[in-house]
């Protein structure tokens, strides 16, 4: 199994709990509607990455992400994750009605930072995203339309969670196609203090 690294531990969740549609200038940019209830999509273990991989066959855009450890049923660890989505895929799924998995949840469609344990205030995260040094994305739990809380109770026993699980929590707007060659410094902050970050090169 692939693992992440949790307060400098391997942990190896059994899947990623993905929330879609959860930044309304997000929703925007792609023309979306907003949902009246969580929009819920998981992501297996096999599709964690440590790296960034493009694709000569699919469009595939970054989405970065405010990410948490579940320990216990509770948000135990903080770390920044890129949500990669085949955008074309996506969209040609979207239109037909069906299930976005074939866009989502293939290999290596989500990569992290280290998680690091977390004892602030959650409400407080924000996050950042840089490609080549460019700010490219920016926002946080205060624009959420459904806050970290009001996910883990929603999910909570639909599927169950196992210690080390993952949440990703959606994205907020600059989502774009990612490129060989280039460089991610996605940061995650408690207000303005830096509580953890990852960098990649595309491969």
């Amino acid at each position: 199994m692939n693992s992440i690294k949790f307060d400098g531990k391997d942990i190896y969740p059994s899947k990623i709990v993905c929330i879609g549609r959860n930044y309304v200038d997000h929703i925007e940019e792609l023309h979306n509607e907003v949902p009246k209830q969580p929009i819920i999509f998981i992501k297996p273990n096999s599709s964690i990455s440590k790296n960034i991989y493009s694709n000569k066959n699919d469009v595939i855009h970054y989405e970065g992400e405010i990410s948490f450890l579940i320990s216990s049923d509770k948000l135990k660890g903080v770390g920044f994750g890129l949500d990669l989505t085949k955008r074309e895929v996506q969209s040609n799924l979207r239109s037909k009605g069906l299930p976005w998995e074939r866009a989502k949840s293939f290999d290596k469609s989500a990569v992290f930072s280290e998680f690091v344990t977390f004892r602030g205030n959650i409400s407080d995260l924000n996050m950042e995203l840089y490609i080549n040094s460019s700010l490219v994305q920016k926002g946080g739990c205060d624009l959420m339309l459904n806050k970290p809380g009001e996910i883990l109770n929603e999910v909570a026993g639909f599927p169950s969670f196992e210690d080390g699980d993952l949440i990703m929590t959606g994205t907020p707007k600059g989502v774009g196609p990612i490129k060989s060659g280039d460089k991610f410094n996605g940061k995650i902050f408690e207000k303005r203090k830096l509580v953890v970050e990852g960098c990649w090169v595309v491969k």
